[in-house]
């Protein structure tokens, strides 16, 4: 039985494709370790045609590690793990910005996974950015300005509390979540814990703000942060097709879910690895 899988780059800097693999079986060892060698390398992998149920994807998933339980949006029925991100003409998009998941917590995850379930006619593609890139592209000086600072990440930034009351439940869940949520600290440069390499690690989802810095001093390094990070040169861009699926190293990338296909239906389900402490 041939075990060797086929990676193709998508680019110099970030994304592969990855055939003959069927996701919905048990990995071999083998097989895991070369899709996780591929992952460390490429930042972001793509699958096509995985027919996968939540139940299998919660299962490869925990390949990687301890899965995390979203304090806000809904998961699939008898999987916890597994959040439903189900857009429609009453449930407007909230990924449409460039974002690390979860990174309001101490541990933000390290690997997340995505299947596509229901996707609209056309749009709907998501993009990812590569941090390495965008911090091996920095001059000198400027990585030492950045060596050494801490930025403040909020999950209000990105889970405002006005999106949540259309009922008193949903209201009161997501003031249980911001109790259990304070804002965190992590370090403006990441250090990937297995590769070494480098990466800048804020985001325009949740980072707030450069704590060593006045506030004038933090907005304009972000602004400027924020931007340079989503230069075309550090992406890879994917068009989905349905049973599509895509893994990421969250600890080094941030992504963007373009919204172009509102007011249609798209329906993803996520599985998110929890990480290590940020240094």
């Amino acid at each position: 039985m041939n075990e060797r899988l086929t990676i193709t780059a998508l680019g110099p800097h970030i994304g592969a494709q990855v055939t003959n693999l069927d996701l919905a079986k048990p990995l071999s060892d083998g097989q895991f370790e070369q899709l996780y060698h591929a992952l460390m390398r490429h930042q972001v992998l793509f699958l096509r045609d995985q027919q996968i149920t939540p139940q299998q994807q919660r299962l490869l998933a925990a390949r990687f590690g301890d899965l995390h339980i979203h304090p806000v949006y809904p998961h699939a029925d008898g999987v916890d793990e597994i959040i439903v991100l189900d857009t429609h003409q009453d449930n407007p998009p909230d990924n449409d910005n460039w974002h690390t998941d979860v990174t309001f917590i101490e541990t933000p995850p390290a690997v997340a996974i995505l299947a596509a379930k229901r996707l609209p006619e056309s749009g709907g593609d998501t993009l990812w950015a590569s941090g390495i890139a965008a911090y091996n592209a920095l001059s000198e000086p400027f990585k030492s300005l950045l060596q050494g600072l801490h930025a403040e990440h909020d999950f209000k930034k990105s889970f405002q509390e006005y999106k949540y009351r259309k009922t008193e439940e949903e209201h009161q869940r997501w003031q249980q979540a911001v109790a259990k949520h304070p804002p965190v600290q992590h370090p403006v440069i990441r250090t990937h814990p297995v590769s070494g390499r480098q990466a800048l690690f804020v985001n325009e989802g949740f980072t707030t703000r450069i704590l060593e810095l006045s506030e004038k001093e933090s907005d304009a390094l972000l602004g400027f942060l924020f931007t340079h990070i989503t230069k075309p040169e550090f992406q890879v861009r994917w068009r989905w097709q349905e049973n599509d699926m895509a893994i990421w190293d969250n600890r080094v990338t941030q992504h963007y879910a373009n919204a172009d296909y509102y007011p249609a239906r798209r329906v993803m389900h996520r599985a998110t690895v929890l990480g290590d402490r940020p240094f």
